[in-house]
Order: C-alpha cells, then structure tokens, then sequence
C-alpha cells in the first residue's frame, strides 16, 4: 500500500500542478511583463541620478536568487541573456542548468548501469541552457539583420519630414516588429529620460553586437559632431547593408555543395552504424561491450566532429 499511496500522491500533485500553471501562469507571465514596461517607463520624481540610472536606465529582473544576479549583474551571462532576447535572470538560468543536469542524469542512470554515462549526460544537461541562449542569440541577430535596413530607411524618411533624430527612433520602436523595435524603444527610452545619446547609442551596439549596428552608431556620432546630412548617412548605410545582404545569399548558393556535404558526411556514419545493427547485430554489439570498440566508438565522434568543423571553416567566407 505504501507505494501505491507515494504513487498516487506523486501523480495527483503533477495533475494539480499543471492544471495551476495552465490556469494561471499566462495571466502571471502577463502582469510580470506589464510590471516590467511600467519599470522601464516611469520616471520617479525624486531622488538622485544615481537612483534615476538604477530605476530607469538599467532596469534589471529579479531571479530566484538575487544575491547571484546581483554578482554576475555585468558578465557575460548577463550580456548573453540580454542578447537572446529570453525573459531570464542568470540564477534562473543556474538553477536550469542544474536542474537539466540532474533530470537527464538521474534518467540515464536509470537506462544504464556504466557509471560514465549519467556522468556525461549530466554534464551535457548542464550546458543545454547556456547552448540554447547561444542559439536564440544566433536567431535573434540574423532577425535584426534582416529588419536593419528597414529601420534605416524609416528613420531616413521621418528625418526628412523634419522629425528629430530622437523622435524617429520612437517612430522605428512602434512601427517596426522584434526584435529591431524593442531594442530601439530601449534606447529611445533611455535617452528620453535623461540617457546622453551617445551613451545610448553605445549601449545599443554593445546590446546587439553587429558590424552594421556599429556602423549606424559611429555615423550617427560623428553626424552630430561634425554635421551633414544624416538622412542620406542613413540612406547609403542601407544600401550598403542590403548589397552586403545580396553578396552573402550569393556566397551561400556558391558554398552549398560544401555544407551539404559536410552534412551528409556527419550522417553517413550514424545511418550505417543503425543499419548494420540490424544486418550484422553480433558484428556491432562488439563496439559496445568491448574496451577497444568504446575506444574506437569515442574516436570516431571526435575526428567526425572535427571533419565537420573544418569543412564548415573552409566554406564559410565573411562579408
């Protein structure tokens, strides 16, 4: 009876467990972003600049663990988390990490007896979070590239129907989808609550680290130190962006073959692998259970790895 009643208990308190989070998590989620826009908005009428910096121009979340956030609030993980675009704090993604360790070690020793195994799929779990931050980082730039040009025209356009610069930034903020429009309604609110725009602009190329955000920041700096036409700036600079563009798509036609290769040779050896544990199963389970079959197993991944890397090194071209 003992068993049965742990059992019973353990799968009433997932049912109600998920039947809460379905009911009520998206209305949470919903109040928790509107606290967070009121956050980045509101500009209190007191207090020193010191306070108005930490209140408004760096608003930051606040993780299970503070006292962690608080300690990484300027590293890499900080950096990396902002430039994904995630709604995270670097406690929450610790505790993911090690949370994912845990679940996905805890299950390959239930599958296996090797010790080495839950071993390595715990270390795997614990860079699973950080990996997929990178990926959305990868995502989230290549979206910014792609929409970059039609923020420049925008901004050139309202420029020359006699808005201020700072006016059209709000302008490319509301007109134009993530993730272009939410990184330029940070810097427009930032600099409209007191941010110099220089440090706003700094800001936003160290926010979405690309050569061309660089480029439209260092033009627009030396523009209002020197003057010129910033409405033709913009206007070359887009052009300039998109020809790029046209060379890269070019590039990737011409290096298709490479890639595809690179990929079928990264298949070819897992395919034939599973296909001959079902022609010869005696021939394969001998690369399972013997030490030197592990051996061979273990360098056949690291020079297939490698393999990989190198042909996508010698097709990659940067323009």
């Amino acid at each position: 009876m003992g068993p049965a009643i742990l059992v019973f208990l353990i799968v009433a308190a997932i049912i109600i467990g998920g039947s809460v989070a379905v009911t009520r998590l998206p209305g949470a989620l919903a109040t928790r972003r509107l606290d967070q826009r009121l956050r980045d908005v509101s500009m209190p009428a007191w207090g020193s600049n010191e306070e108005l910096e930490e209140t408004v121009i760096k608003p930051s979340l606040e993780g299970p663990v503070p006292a962690i956030d608080r300690m990484v609030s300027n590293s890499w993980m900080q950096r990396l988390i902002e430039q994904s675009g995630v709604n995270t704090t670097p406690s929450g993604l610790l505790l993911m990490s090690i949370g994912a360790a845990a679940v996905l070690g805890f299950t390959a020793y239930l599958i296996t007896s090797r010790a080495i195994v839950p071993v390595l799929v715990a270390i795997a779990g614990l860079v699973l979070p950080t990996l997929y931050l990178f990926r959305r980082r990868i995502t989230r730039f290549k979206r910014f590239e792609e929409q970059f040009p039609e923020a420049l025209d925008l901004l050139s356009r309202a420029i020359r129907a006699g808005h201020a610069f700072q006016t059209a930034m709000g302008m490319v903020a509301d007109e134009l989808p993530p993730p272009v429009g939410p990184e330029f309604r940070k810097t427009f609110d930032r600099q409209n609550f007191g941010l110099p725009l220089r440090e706003a602009l700094n800001e936003l190329s160290e926010r979405v680290s690309l050569l061309d955000v660089r480029f439209f920041v260092t033009a627009v700096l030396i523009q209002r130190e020197t003057g010129g036409n910033l409405a033709e700036i913009l206007d070359n600079l887009a052009g300039v962006v998109r020809e790029r563009f046209k060379i890269l798509r070019q590039v990737r036609v011409h290096t298709a073959h490479g890639r595809f290769t690179g990929y079928v040779l990264l298949a070819l050896p897992a395919a034939l692998g599973v296909a001959l544990v079902f022609i010869n199963p005696d021939l394969m389970r001998l690369l399972f259970q013997e030490r030197m079959g592990h051996m061979l197993l273990a360098g056949a991944m690291v020079l297939q790895t490698i393999g990989f890397f190198w042909i996508r090194a010698v097709v990659k071209i940067e323009v």
